[in-house]
């Protein structure tokens, strides 16, 4: 592996224009078909598997073109002063507020709620449904603008108006503030690192590039394959990290191969040869970690995994191929300016000998592993604790700012017609095999209109053929409180009574009901994902450091690091301690798919932090030094790359906290955090420790383990024996050149 990759560096170097014009014209082909690539219709949210998914699918079947994906906007009318919308004053604006609300170029209908029986029983509050002829995404500017003036004008009549539903969500694209705070604090994190502004820039101008490129692809690709826009903003944002990294890992061993007096050509191909091999090993461990997203089930997460795992191989072609290339067009302007200096004055100044934090901190923990392991596990566990009060959901509305009219809409309709109206469950009765359908149907509504927690059912509709009928039931607790999900489980516990009685089938669907389902798959499915993804990556390491015990240190660091993350997460956005520093205005359920989508990025990243760490400190092992000091010199040259690299890494993750998507908002504080916590505590305190209570065995390997694993030579062993056959022709190939 070193010996093929400092070839491929070396010839990057020596074939520079022609690396980089290949690099441009593929940019150019990808991003001219992701600029004349057709717009891509937004998918429905499906999950394969689920008794919900299955009754909105027999729904769709039995009723063609009622389950149609038309925008809605829910309008909510609230009297002041104790009046009742009722009254004529009142009950004349709400009409014609339906009215005008109908004039509407894409409005296909609207209720009104005098006539539907949407009025609270106190008379304090109405709703009208307005259904568009289009999706969310299909609505005019025009249209939205109509519906926001008929808003005001209602509210003119003294009523509290306010507004729920699709129709009103944002769904322009990214904006681009996330991407342009993490790529600013890269830069300023680069320039102290490098105390160059080449240095600095090339990192970023390289992880831009392969950004750019994955952009292009996905948005190319959306139409065909039906991507979601998180799928783009996931790829951005991983893409964005990685890339900088790993050219970071290349440029920094560049220079210091440079500081030991190398030539240009020679330190590119030593760098590729050796930083190299750690990032195709820390690539595939990410790649792994994402696609085996895929292993879920979940559509949503398998486009976001492999959409991000394509971007960190692009990210890892471009630091192999395009960053040599680019050191060999600046080859002196990446170098500090004392080591310019000292060139022009004919010195060579040796710099990678002398004691800096890194090895500072490194023999502050070898003289107190115990302790310093000690303090940094319980520090951990103590931030994973809340993980015990971890509750999953999709929040709606609900979790939306109070100064936003659908929160305000949500509450309203709370509070007028009870907290389970905001998350009625549909009932599918499948009564083909019935003798009466409709006499099956009541059956099925009274039964479960008996059960406990039940408000209201709605009178059964059947579809032409009258065959299957649907009715909303409507709980008395919140769509995300337990007792709804308590109901969900009791309402399908009792099923096989329900329906040996009703001669019919039913299956239970909704908003609530796919929200519960959707927890419930992703919990089932965290343990068989940890075990197939931490596994491969084991397997992964042990071939990279030949080891037993580093392989499963590394495994067991990352979960503390992803446990504590999950913490921090539940702290602020469940238990809300912290919220307003972030603009969470309210708290509740964490996302269903935050925990397995931040497991799979955490533990990839997890990985990157270990084989860069350890790989220098298996290269000091496997060329003659003792173990601790092995671990010194790993720090030594390490320590000060992996902080920058994980201070960019919090920084570009840090960003998307600000954005609108509550998804996106947890996952970047999540892998913030999580990187936080792993760069600084696991990597920088745990694996220091635990090596140097392991001492040599922490490199045991059993011998027939040895003979059959393949030797990959990543610390570069080859490079600097001459009587290795690889080395060999490395070496003629450089006297060559």
């Amino acid at each position: 592996m070193a010996a093929f990759l400092y070839r491929l560096g070396r010839s990057a170097f020596r074939r520079r224009w022609t690396v980089a014009l290949v690099w441009a014209a593929v940019l150019a082909a990808v991003g001219l078909a992701g600029m004349t690539a057709p717009e891509a219709e937004e998918e429905p949210f499906a999950m394969p598997g689920i008794e919900s998914q299955e009754a909105f699918d027999l729904m769709e079947e039995r009723f063609p073109g009622a389950a149609a994906d038309g925008a809605t906007a829910r309008v909510v009318f609230v009297s002041a002063n104790g009046e009742k919308v009722t009254a004529t004053e009142n009950k004349e604006a709400v009409e014609a507020a339906i009215a005008e609300l109908g004039d509407g170029t894409q409005v296909a209908s609207t209720v009104d709620p005098y006539e539907s029986g949407a009025v609270s029983e106190d008379g304090s509050t109405a709703y009208t449904t307005v259904t568009y002829k289009v999706d969310a995404a299909g609505l005019t500017d025009a249209s939205r603008s109509h519906l926001d003036e008929s808003l005001e004008h209602a509210r003119d009549s003294g009523l509290t108006v306010e507004a729920g539903g699709d129709a009103l969500e944002d769904v322009g694209g990214p904006s681009g503030t996330a991407e342009a705070i993490g790529v600013s604090v890269a830069a300023l994190v680069l320039l102290i690192t490098f105390g160059s502004l080449a240095a600095a820039g090339l990192p970023l101008l390289t992880a831009l590039i392969g950004v750019g490129m994955s952009l292009f692809a996905i948005t190319a690709l959306a139409g065909p394959l039906g991507l979601a826009d998180t799928t783009s903003t996931v790829a951005i944002m991983l893409g964005l990290a990685v890339g900088i990294d790993y050219a970071l890992f290349i440029v920094s061993r560049y220079r210091e191969e440079r500081a030991n007096g190398r030539t240009a050509q020679e330190a590119v191909a030593l760098a590729t040869g050796t930083a190299g091999s750690a990032v195709v090993f820390a690539g595939l461990t990410v790649v792994i970690a994402l696609a085996g997203l895929s292993v879920v089930g979940i559509p949503m997460l398998t486009e976001m995994g492999l959409g991000a795992a394509g971007a960190v191989v692009v990210g890892v072609l471009i630091a192999l191929t395009l960053v040599p290339a680019f050191l060999g067009f600046w080859p002196n302007a990446i170098l500090t300016r004392k080591a310019r200096r000292a060139r022009r004055a004919g010195g060579t100044p040796r710099e990678t000998r002398k004691v800096n934090g890194g090895a500072r901190w490194a023999s502050f923990v070898l003289r107190r592993p115990l302790p310093v392991l000690l303090a940094a596990v319980a520090g951990l566990g103590a931030l994973a604790l809340p993980m015990t009060d971890l509750q999953l959901g999709m929040p709606g509305d609900e979790a939306k700012s109070t100064n936003t009219t659908q929160r305000r809409a949500y509450d309203a309709l709370a509070e007028g017609f009870g907290p389970g109206f905001n998350g009625p469950l549909t009932v599918v009765v499948d009564a083909k095999d019935a003798d009466d359908p409709k006499a099956a149907a009541e059956t099925v509504s009274e039964r479960i209109g008996g059960t406990e927690g039940v408000v209201s059912v709605s009178p059964a509709q059947f579809n032409e053929s009258g065959d299957t009928a649907v009715f909303s039931v409507v709980p008395t607790t919140a769509p995300t409180g337990q007792e709804t999900k308590d109901l969900v489980n009791t309402i399908r516990g009792d099923r096989p009574g329900i329906e040996s009685e009703a001669g019919a089938t039913f299956e239970v669907t909704g908003t609530t009901a796919m929200n519960i389902d959707v927890s419930e798959k992703v919990q089932s499915a965290l343990v068989p994902y940890l075990l197939v993804v931490v596994g491969l990556a084991v397997i992964l390491l042990l071939v990279v450091f030949r080891s037993i015990l580093v392989p499963l240190k590394a495994a067991a660091g990352f979960l503390l690091s992803v446990l504590a993350s999950l913490g921090a997460v539940v702290v602020v956005f469940q238990q809300g301690h912290g919220a307003d520093l972030l603009g969470v205005e309210t708290t509740g359920p964490i996302m269903s798919l935050m925990p397995i989508f931040l497991v799979g990025i955490v533990f990839g990243l997890a990985m990157d932090y270990e084989v860069f760490l350890v790989s220098r400190m298996r290269e000091a092992y496997v060329h003659g030094e003792r173990p601790d000091q092995a671990v010194t010199s790993g720090f030594r040259h390490s320590a000060r790359v992996v902080v920058a690299a994980a201070l960019i890494m919090i920084a570009v993750f840090s960003g998307f906290i600000g954005d609108s998507d509550a998804m996106i908002k947890m996952i970047g504080f999540g892998l913030a955090s999580a990187v936080l916590l792993d760069a600084f505590v696991v990597r920088m305190a745990i694996v220091p420790a635990v090596l140097a209570l392991l001492g040599e065995r922490a490199w045991w390997l059993p011998k027939w383990l040895d003979r059959i694993l393949p030797r990959v030579d990543v610390e570069g062993e080859s490079l600097t024996r001459p009587d290795e056959p690889e080395a060999e022709a490395a070496e003629k190939d450089l006297a060559r050149a």
